[in-house]
């Protein structure tokens, strides 16, 4: 038999060799692997047998828990008629019914939706396609993207470009696009530690934006990109008027305004899209994720109608935009998104999500005063805990917290000497709450 495929607990590296993990400690886990054999509702099962309830539904993505059987039946029933459809110059039904229900879903139901296979390629999208609706108008010096700090955007050579997460960037200087610049990040410690919610202070960190408009002009600036919540960051929460000034700058110089709603986007904080929770609406706006609970990979950008429109000139046979994927729209994926969005609607899942943000706020801040917690943040059914790093050892502290909250049967997710939470919507009260009791009792069992 195949050394892959008797991998146990105590696997060797050998056998373990050959895949080249992301986003991982592959040294470090291929001496300790922590294999996932199955997963169902709120929990993963390991090859040894331990069950870990999921803190972070998956990676942000599978709010519905797992293995939902509708969706599963979805794509079962889907395989059936029609594996893959080839998305250029063709098109199969479901495609054209998801997009309608995400524009219907968002609130605008005149948009249109470009769809993608991840987060990482909605960004990328998102910035060709700002960039070249500025050309279609006739100003084509509208090049410049202005990112954040902290900023996560994927990994496409866009997205990093305009991300501001030094580690994703440092070795890839040379290939980053042009003509980018920063915003700075909305996180103070001194004037934010321990808010519950959004912090009040901070909105006027916007007005950089108006310092950045003076310094290139902007008739050189195509669009502004943020994530209305930072998640991959440790849940940096935009203060109040904040992203309201935002736009305001955005819409006085014409510039396009894009949130990356790949976390906040299909309930994660108790409403379809952070655009409705914070009561301001992008110009463009990228999905993935939760959109169909990660079944299989989708994404997209959804565009204002009247951007879209811009595009739609010249000769009726000539393609329009110059850009797409083999996948995009792939049957699997539609069919899964349309469970996935019939099940939120009909569990009212986004509702739920909304009831459980006060659980989890109030057991996250109870954290307060224990073992190397220097601050906690919150908004929705998000939250993050940051902890005091060990001297001389950035990440080590998390990573402690980590294997010991493993011990309490919970798989938390960390960056940095952050840890991060955002359960499923099918929780229970009761799990929201153990979950934070494991927290603390993981917390407790590392030296400070």
């Amino acid at each position: 038999m195949n050394a892959v495929n008797q991998l146990h607990p105590d696997a060797s590296e050998e056998a373990l060799r050959a895949w080249w993990m992301p986003f991982t400690h592959n040294r470090m886990f291929k001496a300790k692997p922590r294999l996932i054999a199955s997963a169902k509702g709120a929990y993963f099962t390991l090859k040894d047998g331990r069950r870990l309830y999921d803190c972070l539904s998956g990676l942000w993505c599978s709010p519905l828990g797992h293995s939902h059987p509708r969706i599963v039946e979805a794509v079962k029933r889907q395989l059936d008629t029609l594996d893959f459809a080839p998305s250029f110059q063709m098109g199969h039904e479901p495609a054209f019914e998801l997009a309608s229900r995400i524009t219907q879903l968002a609130g605008r139901p005149n948009d249109r939706v470009f769809f993608v296979n991840s987060g990482s390629e909605s960004v990328d999208t998102a910035l060709k396609i700002a960039v070249a609706y500025h050309r279609a108008r006739g100003e084509a010096s509208r090049t410049r993207i202005i990112g954040r700090e902290r900023g996560y955007h994927g990994v496409g050579m866009g997205g990093i470009s305009v991300g501001g997460i030094a580690p994703n960037r440092k070795m890839f200087a040379p290939l980053m696009i042009p003509g980018v610049d920063h915003l700075p990040h909305t996180y103070t410690p001194a004037e934010m530690a321990y808010s519950v919610g959004q912090p009040t202070w901070g909105a006027h960190l916007a007005d950089e934006l108006e310092r950045i408009v003076a310094l290139h002009d902007a008739s050189t600036i195509a669009a502004v990109i943020v994530e209305p919540m930072q998640g991959s960051t440790g849940v940096i929460v935009p203060p109040k008027g904040y992203l309201q000034r935002l736009r305001e700058i955005c819409t006085k110089h014409g510039i396009l305004l894009i949130f990356d709603e790949v976390i906040t986007g299909f309930g994660r904080l108790g409403m379809p899209f952070g655009a409705d929770f914070f009561g301001v609406q992008p110009d463009l706006t990228t999905f993935a994720k939760a959109v169909n609970n990660a079944t299989v990979p989708l994404g997209g950008v959804i565009a204002r109608d009247d951007i879209y429109e811009t595009f739609m000139t010249g000769p009726a046979h000539m393609i329009e935009f110059f850009h797409g994927y083999t996948y995009s729209a792939h049957p699997l994926a539609v069919a899964a998104g349309l469970a996935t969005l019939d099940v939120m609607a009909d569990e009212k899942l986004i509702d739920k999500a909304a009831a459980l943000a006060p659980v989890l706020e109030r057991a996250l801040h109870s954290l307060r005063g224990e073992p190397s917690v220097i601050d906690i943040r919150n908004i929705g059914l998000a939250g993050a805990i940051e902890l005091a790093p060990v001297a001389g050892k950035p990440g080590m502290k998390a990573i402690q917290v980590f294997e010991k909250a493993m011990d309490e049967g919970l798989l938390v997710r960390f960056s940095g000497d952050i840890l991060a939470v955002a359960p499923p919507f099918i929780s229970s009260v009761a799990e929201v709450e153990s979950m934070v009791e494991g927290l603390r009792r993981a917390l407790r069992a590392v030296p400070v």
